[in-house]
Protein backbone atom coordinates (compact mmCIF):
# COMPACT_ATOMS: atom_id res chain seq x y z
CA UNK A 1 0.00 0.00 0.00
CA UNK A 2 1.45 3.43 -0.94
CA UNK A 3 2.35 5.45 1.91
CA UNK A 4 1.35 8.96 1.59
CA UNK A 5 2.98 11.78 3.59
CA UNK A 6 1.38 12.72 6.78
CA UNK A 7 2.58 16.55 7.48
CA UNK A 8 5.67 17.70 5.21
CA UNK A 9 5.56 21.26 7.03
CA UNK A 10 6.98 19.55 10.41
CA UNK A 11 7.51 22.63 11.98
CA UNK A 12 10.41 23.54 15.06
CA UNK A 13 10.60 22.25 18.06
CA UNK A 14 8.54 23.66 20.62
CA UNK A 15 11.69 24.11 23.37
CA UNK A 16 12.91 26.52 20.84
CA UNK A 17 9.92 28.58 21.30
CA UNK A 18 10.95 30.14 24.98
CA UNK A 19 14.67 28.30 25.66
CA UNK A 20 14.83 30.34 28.74
CA UNK A 21 11.55 29.40 29.96
CA UNK A 22 11.70 27.45 33.36
CA UNK A 23 10.66 23.89 32.45
CA UNK A 24 8.65 23.83 36.32
CA UNK A 25 7.24 26.83 35.82
CA UNK A 26 6.40 26.03 32.44
CA UNK A 27 4.68 22.43 33.53
CA UNK A 28 3.10 24.15 36.48
CA UNK A 29 1.42 27.04 34.11
CA UNK A 30 -0.20 24.26 31.85
CA UNK A 31 -1.31 22.48 34.69
CA UNK A 32 -3.17 25.57 36.27
CA UNK A 33 -4.45 25.74 32.77
CA UNK A 34 -5.70 22.23 32.43
CA UNK A 35 -7.18 22.08 36.27
CA UNK A 36 -9.52 25.55 35.46
CA UNK A 37 -10.65 24.61 31.89
CA UNK A 38 -10.95 20.71 31.48
CA UNK A 39 -12.50 19.68 34.49
CA UNK A 40 -15.64 22.38 33.34
CA UNK A 41 -15.42 21.00 29.46
CA UNK A 42 -15.47 17.83 30.25
CA UNK A 43 -19.19 18.45 32.19
CA UNK A 44 -20.01 20.51 28.91
CA UNK A 45 -19.58 17.46 26.76
CA UNK A 46 -20.84 15.19 28.60
CA UNK A 47 -23.93 17.58 28.47
CA UNK A 48 -23.63 17.42 24.59
CA UNK A 49 -22.99 13.70 24.06
CA UNK A 50 -26.03 12.57 27.14
CA UNK A 51 -28.63 14.88 24.57
CA UNK A 52 -26.74 13.86 21.54
CA UNK A 53 -26.99 9.64 22.30
CA UNK A 54 -29.36 9.46 24.86
CA UNK A 55 -31.78 8.07 21.92
CA UNK A 56 -29.69 4.76 21.89
CA UNK A 57 -31.82 4.10 25.87
CA UNK A 58 -35.43 6.17 24.31
CA UNK A 59 -35.09 3.86 21.61
CA UNK A 60 -35.59 0.71 23.84
CA UNK A 61 -39.13 2.10 24.46
CA UNK A 62 -39.67 4.07 21.90
CA UNK A 63 -39.83 2.36 18.85
CA UNK A 64 -42.72 0.30 20.43
CA UNK A 65 -44.58 3.48 21.58
CA UNK A 66 -44.22 5.02 18.25
CA UNK A 67 -44.41 2.00 15.95
CA UNK A 68 -40.51 2.45 14.67
CA UNK A 69 -38.80 0.03 12.81
CA UNK A 70 -35.22 -0.02 13.42
CA UNK A 71 -34.46 1.16 10.04
CA UNK A 72 -36.48 4.60 10.81
CA UNK A 73 -34.96 4.81 14.02
CA UNK A 74 -31.32 4.49 12.39
CA UNK A 75 -32.25 6.88 10.08
CA UNK A 76 -33.24 9.49 12.54
CA UNK A 77 -30.63 8.36 15.05
CA UNK A 78 -28.20 9.25 11.85
CA UNK A 79 -29.94 12.25 10.43
CA UNK A 80 -28.50 14.39 13.15
CA UNK A 81 -24.96 13.68 11.58
CA UNK A 82 -25.99 15.31 7.99
CA UNK A 83 -27.01 18.82 9.34
CA UNK A 84 -24.46 18.94 12.11
CA UNK A 85 -21.99 18.36 8.29
CA UNK A 86 -23.74 21.10 6.61
CA UNK A 87 -23.22 23.51 9.98
CA UNK A 88 -19.97 22.70 10.90
CA UNK A 89 -17.22 24.33 9.77
CA UNK A 90 -19.62 28.08 9.63
CA UNK A 91 -19.96 27.22 13.36
CA UNK A 92 -16.59 27.00 13.78
CA UNK A 93 -15.52 29.97 11.72
CA UNK A 94 -17.98 32.19 13.79
CA UNK A 95 -16.65 31.16 16.94
CA UNK A 96 -13.27 32.31 15.42
CA UNK A 97 -14.74 35.80 15.05
CA UNK A 98 -17.30 35.97 18.05
CA UNK A 99 -15.37 34.10 20.48
CA UNK A 100 -15.26 30.74 22.07
CA UNK A 101 -17.26 31.92 25.28
CA UNK A 102 -20.75 33.33 23.37
CA UNK A 103 -20.79 30.90 21.03
CA UNK A 104 -20.61 28.09 22.74
CA UNK A 105 -23.19 29.49 25.12
CA UNK A 106 -24.99 30.18 22.24
CA UNK A 107 -25.22 26.23 21.05
CA UNK A 108 -25.53 24.80 24.27
CA UNK A 109 -28.69 26.58 24.98
CA UNK A 110 -30.23 26.22 21.31
CA UNK A 111 -28.98 22.04 21.68
CA UNK A 112 -30.63 22.18 25.17
CA UNK A 113 -34.12 23.77 24.02
CA UNK A 114 -34.28 20.91 20.93
CA UNK A 115 -33.72 18.21 22.97
CA UNK A 116 -36.05 18.92 25.32
CA UNK A 117 -38.68 19.41 22.38
CA UNK A 118 -37.91 15.68 21.73
CA UNK A 119 -41.01 14.72 24.00
CA UNK A 120 -43.15 15.65 21.38
CA UNK A 121 -42.24 13.43 18.76
CA UNK A 122 -45.29 11.42 17.60
CA UNK A 123 -44.14 9.85 14.46
CA UNK A 124 -41.08 9.23 11.80
CA UNK A 125 -41.54 12.75 10.38
CA UNK A 126 -41.59 14.83 13.87
CA UNK A 127 -38.51 12.63 14.56
CA UNK A 128 -35.84 13.39 11.68
CA UNK A 129 -37.13 16.84 11.83
CA UNK A 130 -35.62 17.39 15.55
CA UNK A 131 -33.28 15.02 14.99
CA UNK A 132 -32.39 17.16 11.80
CA UNK A 133 -32.57 20.73 13.64
CA UNK A 134 -30.66 19.21 16.93
CA UNK A 135 -27.32 18.15 14.63
CA UNK A 136 -27.72 22.06 13.24
CA UNK A 137 -27.47 23.53 16.71
CA UNK A 138 -25.15 21.45 18.02
CA UNK A 139 -22.82 21.87 14.97
CA UNK A 140 -19.60 23.73 15.79
CA UNK A 141 -19.36 22.22 19.91
CA UNK A 142 -16.84 19.47 19.86
CA UNK A 143 -14.65 21.22 17.24
CA UNK A 144 -14.78 24.59 18.98
CA UNK A 145 -13.77 23.24 22.05
CA UNK A 146 -10.85 21.46 20.34
CA UNK A 147 -9.74 24.60 18.61
CA UNK A 148 -10.58 26.37 22.00
CA UNK A 149 -7.73 23.94 23.72
CA UNK A 150 -5.42 25.46 21.21
CA UNK A 151 -5.74 28.11 22.77
CA UNK A 152 -4.49 27.58 25.76
CA UNK A 153 -1.99 24.47 25.46
CA UNK A 154 1.06 24.34 23.94
CA UNK A 155 1.06 21.78 20.73
CA UNK A 156 3.35 19.22 22.85
CA UNK A 157 0.74 18.49 25.56
CA UNK A 158 -2.56 18.68 23.24
CA UNK A 159 -2.84 14.84 23.34
CA UNK A 160 -2.93 15.03 26.47
CA UNK A 161 -5.77 17.76 27.02
CA UNK A 162 -7.50 16.67 23.89
CA UNK A 163 -7.56 12.83 25.94
CA UNK A 164 -9.26 14.20 28.89
CA UNK A 165 -11.48 16.50 27.54
CA UNK A 166 -12.58 13.27 25.29
CA UNK A 167 -13.23 11.34 28.75
CA UNK A 168 -16.23 12.84 29.30
CA UNK A 169 -17.28 10.85 26.21
CA UNK A 170 -16.62 7.72 28.05
CA UNK A 171 -17.99 9.48 31.83
CA UNK A 172 -21.34 10.19 29.90
CA UNK A 173 -21.79 6.86 29.10
CA UNK A 174 -21.04 5.48 32.39
CA UNK A 175 -23.18 8.23 34.06
CA UNK A 176 -25.70 8.35 31.24
CA UNK A 177 -26.33 4.67 31.14
CA UNK A 178 -27.24 3.71 34.07
CA UNK A 179 -29.40 7.50 34.77
CA UNK A 180 -30.67 6.81 31.81
CA UNK A 181 -32.05 3.22 32.81
CA UNK A 182 -33.62 5.16 36.52
CA UNK A 183 -35.28 7.68 33.82
CA UNK A 184 -37.03 5.71 31.67
CA UNK A 185 -38.17 4.03 35.30
CA UNK A 186 -40.45 7.44 35.49
CA UNK A 187 -42.85 5.91 33.03
CA UNK A 188 -46.33 7.02 33.40
CA UNK A 189 -45.19 10.40 35.86
CA UNK A 190 -47.20 13.50 35.26
CA UNK A 191 -45.41 17.07 34.82
CA UNK A 192 -48.42 19.31 35.36
CA UNK A 193 -51.02 16.93 34.48
CA UNK A 194 -49.62 15.85 31.56
CA UNK A 195 -49.05 12.12 31.82
CA UNK A 196 -45.25 10.87 30.06
CA UNK A 197 -43.93 8.03 29.07
CA UNK A 198 -40.34 6.96 30.17
CA UNK A 199 -38.67 8.33 27.04
CA UNK A 200 -40.00 11.65 27.13
CA UNK A 201 -38.74 11.76 30.59
CA UNK A 202 -35.77 10.53 29.05
CA UNK A 203 -35.53 13.71 26.83
CA UNK A 204 -36.69 16.15 29.13
CA UNK A 205 -34.14 15.89 31.97
CA UNK A 206 -31.80 15.40 29.75
CA UNK A 207 -32.12 18.79 27.91
CA UNK A 208 -32.53 21.19 30.99
CA UNK A 209 -28.69 21.03 32.12
CA UNK A 210 -27.38 22.14 28.73
CA UNK A 211 -29.84 25.68 28.55
CA UNK A 212 -28.42 25.99 32.41
CA UNK A 213 -25.09 25.15 31.35
CA UNK A 214 -25.23 27.46 28.82
CA UNK A 215 -25.91 30.62 31.10
CA UNK A 216 -22.84 28.78 32.92
CA UNK A 217 -20.37 29.45 30.14
CA UNK A 218 -20.44 33.35 30.11
CA UNK A 219 -19.37 33.58 33.74
CA UNK A 220 -17.19 31.04 34.12
CA UNK A 221 -14.71 30.45 30.59
CA UNK A 222 -12.28 33.05 29.01
CA UNK A 223 -11.36 33.52 25.65
CA UNK A 224 -8.09 33.91 25.57
CA UNK A 225 -4.81 33.45 28.41
CA UNK A 226 -3.82 37.39 28.54
CA UNK A 227 -7.32 38.22 29.54
CA UNK A 228 -7.44 35.31 32.37
CA UNK A 229 -7.43 36.82 35.43
CA UNK A 230 -6.87 33.34 37.32
CA UNK A 231 -2.89 33.03 36.37
CA UNK A 232 -0.49 35.24 37.66
CA UNK A 233 0.58 38.13 35.43
CA UNK A 234 4.25 36.13 34.83
CA UNK A 235 2.36 33.02 34.14
CA UNK A 236 -0.10 35.37 31.78
CA UNK A 237 2.83 36.41 29.81
CA UNK A 238 4.48 33.70 29.71
CA UNK A 239 1.77 31.45 27.90
CA UNK A 240 0.75 34.18 25.78
CA UNK A 241 3.86 34.21 24.07
CA UNK A 242 4.60 30.66 24.16
CA UNK A 243 1.50 30.07 22.55
CA UNK A 244 1.79 33.03 19.92
CA UNK A 245 5.53 31.97 19.09
CA UNK A 246 3.62 28.72 17.99
CA UNK A 247 0.99 30.34 16.46
CA UNK A 248 3.84 32.27 13.93
CA UNK A 249 5.97 29.11 13.36
CA UNK A 250 2.93 27.51 11.82
CA UNK A 251 1.55 30.66 9.91
CA UNK A 252 5.06 31.10 8.57
CA UNK A 253 4.24 27.54 6.84
CA UNK A 254 1.24 29.28 5.14
CA UNK A 255 -1.39 27.05 6.13
CA UNK A 256 -3.84 29.85 8.14
CA UNK A 257 -6.16 30.35 5.13
CA UNK A 258 -9.81 29.34 4.58
CA UNK A 259 -8.47 27.89 1.06
CA UNK A 260 -5.05 26.19 2.84
CA UNK A 261 -7.51 24.06 4.80
CA UNK A 262 -9.81 23.09 1.85
CA UNK A 263 -6.79 22.40 -0.11
CA UNK A 264 -4.64 20.41 1.90
CA UNK A 265 -3.80 17.15 0.98
CA UNK A 266 -3.30 16.11 4.72
CA UNK A 267 -6.56 17.43 5.91
CA UNK A 268 -8.83 15.34 3.36
CA UNK A 269 -6.66 12.36 4.62
CA UNK A 270 -7.44 13.14 8.00
CA UNK A 271 -11.03 13.47 7.14
CA UNK A 272 -11.29 10.24 5.04
CA UNK A 273 -9.80 8.18 7.99
CA UNK A 274 -12.14 9.87 10.61
CA UNK A 275 -15.02 8.88 8.53
CA UNK A 276 -14.00 5.29 8.95
CA UNK A 277 -13.12 5.52 12.62
CA UNK A 278 -16.60 7.14 13.20
CA UNK A 279 -19.09 4.90 11.18
CA UNK A 280 -17.98 2.39 13.89
CA UNK A 281 -17.86 4.41 16.62
CA UNK A 282 -21.32 5.88 16.30
CA UNK A 283 -22.77 3.13 15.28
CA UNK A 284 -21.50 1.35 18.69
CA UNK A 285 -22.82 4.38 20.19
CA UNK A 286 -26.32 4.30 19.38
CA UNK A 287 -26.72 0.27 19.18
CA UNK A 288 -24.79 -0.40 22.68
CA UNK A 289 -27.99 -0.77 24.98
CA UNK A 290 -29.94 -3.19 21.79
CA UNK A 291 -26.59 -5.08 21.11
CA UNK A 292 -26.26 -5.94 25.16
CA UNK A 293 -30.09 -6.19 25.80
CA UNK A 294 -29.90 -8.74 22.69
CA UNK A 295 -27.03 -10.74 23.82
CA UNK A 296 -27.90 -11.54 27.72
CA UNK A 297 -31.69 -11.71 26.81
CA UNK A 298 -32.72 -8.96 30.12
CA UNK A 299 -35.64 -6.86 29.88
CA UNK A 300 -34.84 -4.43 33.07
CA UNK A 301 -33.57 -1.37 31.60
CA UNK A 302 -31.91 -0.67 34.85
CA UNK A 303 -29.83 -3.20 34.31
CA UNK A 304 -29.25 -2.88 30.77
CA UNK A 305 -27.73 0.75 32.12
CA UNK A 306 -25.66 -0.72 34.42
CA UNK A 307 -24.38 -2.92 32.16
CA UNK A 308 -23.81 -0.66 29.48
CA UNK A 309 -21.73 1.55 31.92
CA UNK A 310 -18.88 -1.33 32.33
CA UNK A 311 -17.78 -0.67 28.32
CA UNK A 312 -17.87 3.49 29.13
CA UNK A 313 -15.59 2.75 32.17
CA UNK A 314 -13.15 0.75 30.72
CA UNK A 315 -12.59 3.49 27.59
CA UNK A 316 -11.98 6.33 30.11
CA UNK A 317 -9.50 4.88 32.02
CA UNK A 318 -7.92 3.65 29.06
CA UNK A 319 -7.76 6.79 26.92
CA UNK A 320 -6.03 8.51 29.29
CA UNK A 321 -3.50 6.56 29.59
CA UNK A 322 -2.93 6.22 25.71
CA UNK A 323 -3.08 10.19 25.25
CA UNK A 324 -0.37 10.18 28.31
CA UNK A 325 1.39 7.65 26.07
CA UNK A 326 1.36 9.38 22.93
CA UNK A 327 2.26 12.70 24.48
CA UNK A 328 5.22 11.10 26.21
CA UNK A 329 6.86 9.41 22.82
CA UNK A 330 5.42 12.16 20.32
CA UNK A 331 3.59 9.34 18.50
CA UNK A 332 0.46 9.12 16.75
CA UNK A 333 0.01 6.86 14.03
CA UNK A 334 0.83 3.39 15.26
CA UNK A 335 -1.86 4.74 18.76
CA UNK A 336 -4.36 5.87 16.28
CA UNK A 337 -3.69 2.11 14.37
CA UNK A 338 -3.39 0.23 17.02
CA UNK A 339 -6.64 1.22 18.89
CA UNK A 340 -8.62 1.22 15.59
CA UNK A 341 -7.60 -2.56 15.46
CA UNK A 342 -8.05 -3.05 18.67
CA UNK A 343 -11.90 -1.96 18.54
CA UNK A 344 -12.54 -4.15 15.52
CA UNK A 345 -11.21 -7.20 17.09
CA UNK A 346 -13.65 -6.39 20.29
CA UNK A 347 -16.92 -6.02 17.78
CA UNK A 348 -16.11 -8.91 15.88
CA UNK A 349 -16.14 -11.38 19.12
CA UNK A 350 -19.42 -9.48 20.01
CA UNK A 351 -20.47 -11.23 16.13
CA UNK A 352 -19.59 -14.48 17.18
CA UNK A 353 -22.33 -16.96 19.25
CA UNK A 354 -21.08 -16.53 22.69
CA UNK A 355 -22.63 -15.76 25.94
CA UNK A 356 -23.83 -12.18 27.02
CA UNK A 357 -20.85 -11.97 29.88
CA UNK A 358 -18.58 -12.45 26.98
CA UNK A 359 -19.90 -10.01 24.78
CA UNK A 360 -20.08 -6.92 27.41
CA UNK A 361 -16.58 -8.09 27.83
CA UNK A 362 -15.97 -7.86 23.98
CA UNK A 363 -18.30 -4.41 24.15
CA UNK A 364 -15.61 -3.16 26.57
CA UNK A 365 -12.68 -4.19 24.41
CA UNK A 366 -13.96 -2.16 21.19
CA UNK A 367 -14.61 0.42 23.88
CA UNK A 368 -11.01 0.59 24.75
CA UNK A 369 -10.01 0.61 21.45
CA UNK A 370 -12.20 3.42 19.98
CA UNK A 371 -12.53 5.71 22.88
CA UNK A 372 -8.61 5.43 23.30
CA UNK A 373 -7.79 6.65 19.48
CA UNK A 374 -9.61 9.81 19.81
CA UNK A 375 -6.91 11.75 21.96
CA UNK A 376 -3.81 10.82 19.53
CA UNK A 377 -6.05 11.55 16.64
CA UNK A 378 -7.04 15.02 17.54
CA UNK A 379 -3.39 15.92 18.64
CA UNK A 380 -2.49 15.76 14.63
CA UNK A 381 -4.64 18.81 12.99
CA UNK A 382 -2.71 21.64 15.10
CA UNK A 383 0.51 20.80 14.44
CA UNK A 384 0.30 21.71 10.83
CA UNK A 385 -3.07 24.33 10.72
CA UNK A 386 -3.34 27.39 12.64
CA UNK A 387 -6.05 30.53 12.11
CA UNK A 388 -8.65 30.06 10.60
CA UNK A 389 -7.40 27.47 8.39
CA UNK A 390 -7.25 25.50 11.77
CA UNK A 391 -11.02 26.88 12.59
CA UNK A 392 -12.18 25.29 9.13
CA UNK A 393 -10.14 22.32 8.96
CA UNK A 394 -10.28 20.37 12.29
CA UNK A 395 -14.66 21.66 11.69
CA UNK A 396 -14.23 19.98 8.16
CA UNK A 397 -12.49 16.73 9.48
CA UNK A 398 -14.91 16.41 11.81
CA UNK A 399 -18.31 17.43 10.37
CA UNK A 400 -17.11 15.28 6.65
CA UNK A 401 -15.74 12.60 9.16
CA UNK A 402 -19.21 12.22 11.05
CA UNK A 403 -20.92 11.69 8.39
CA UNK A 404 -19.77 7.77 8.93
CA UNK A 405 -22.48 8.87 12.70
CA UNK A 406 -25.25 9.16 9.60
CA UNK A 407 -24.56 5.85 7.72
CA UNK A 408 -23.89 3.29 10.67
CA UNK A 409 -26.89 3.74 12.55
CA UNK A 410 -29.12 3.32 8.95
CA UNK A 411 -27.23 0.59 8.13
CA UNK A 412 -27.39 -1.39 11.45
CA UNK A 413 -31.21 -0.74 11.81
CA UNK A 414 -31.55 -1.77 7.56
CA UNK A 415 -29.32 -5.07 8.73
CA UNK A 416 -30.94 -5.34 11.88
CA UNK A 417 -34.99 -5.14 10.49
CA UNK A 418 -33.45 -7.67 7.43
CA UNK A 419 -31.90 -10.73 9.37
CA UNK A 420 -33.21 -9.69 13.22
CA UNK A 421 -29.89 -9.95 14.88
CA UNK A 422 -27.47 -7.25 15.36
CA UNK A 423 -24.15 -9.34 14.88
CA UNK A 424 -24.08 -8.41 10.96
CA UNK A 425 -23.63 -4.83 11.54
CA UNK A 426 -20.87 -5.27 14.21
CA UNK A 427 -19.33 -7.52 11.75
CA UNK A 428 -19.42 -4.03 9.08
CA UNK A 429 -18.26 -2.27 12.09
CA UNK A 430 -15.46 -3.90 11.97
CA UNK A 431 -14.31 -4.28 8.62
CA UNK A 432 -14.76 -0.47 8.38
CA UNK A 433 -12.09 -0.25 11.58
CA UNK A 434 -9.93 -2.39 9.54
CA UNK A 435 -10.04 -0.16 6.52
CA UNK A 436 -9.93 3.02 9.21
CA UNK A 437 -6.76 1.28 10.91
CA UNK A 438 -5.20 0.56 7.11
CA UNK A 439 -5.46 4.35 6.18
CA UNK A 440 -3.96 5.82 9.42
CA UNK A 441 -1.25 3.44 8.41
CA UNK A 442 -0.63 4.87 4.84
CA UNK A 443 0.45 8.39 6.79
CA UNK A 444 4.16 8.09 6.62
CA UNK A 445 6.29 8.90 9.37
CA UNK A 446 8.69 12.05 8.39
CA UNK A 447 12.03 12.70 9.31
CA UNK A 448 12.31 15.95 11.26
CA UNK A 449 14.44 17.70 13.45
CA UNK A 450 11.60 17.68 16.58
CA UNK A 451 7.95 18.55 15.87
CA UNK A 452 5.42 20.26 17.77
CA UNK A 453 4.18 17.14 18.84
CA UNK A 454 7.35 16.71 20.92
CA UNK A 455 8.36 14.00 19.15
CA UNK A 456 12.31 13.63 17.81
CA UNK A 457 10.88 12.61 14.17
CA UNK A 458 7.72 14.79 13.45
CA UNK A 459 4.03 14.23 13.50
CA UNK A 460 3.93 10.21 13.75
Amino acid sequence: MAQTELVSESLPSPHTVAPDADPAFEARTVRKVMLRLIPFIVVLYIMNYLDRVNVAFAKLTMNADLGFSEEAYGFGAGVFFVSYFLFEVPSNLIMQRVGARLWMARIMISWGLISSAMIFVEGPLSFYALRFLLGAAEAGFAPGILLYLTYWVPVKQQGRAVAWFLTSTALAGLVGSPLAGLILSLDGAALFGWRLVGWQWLFLLEGIPSVIGGFTVLWLLTDRPEQASWLKPKEREWLSKHLEAERRQRQSLGHTSLRHAFANRTVWLLTLNYCALMFAFQGMNYFMPTVIKEATGIEDNQRVGLLTAIPYFCAMVSMVIVGRHSDRTGERRWHVAACTFLGALGLSLCAQPVSGAVVVAALAVAAVGLWSMLGPFWAMPPTFLTGTAAAAGIALINSVGNLGGFLAPYAMGALKDRTRSCKAGLVLFAAVLVVGGCLTLCFRRVRRPGALTGGENGLT
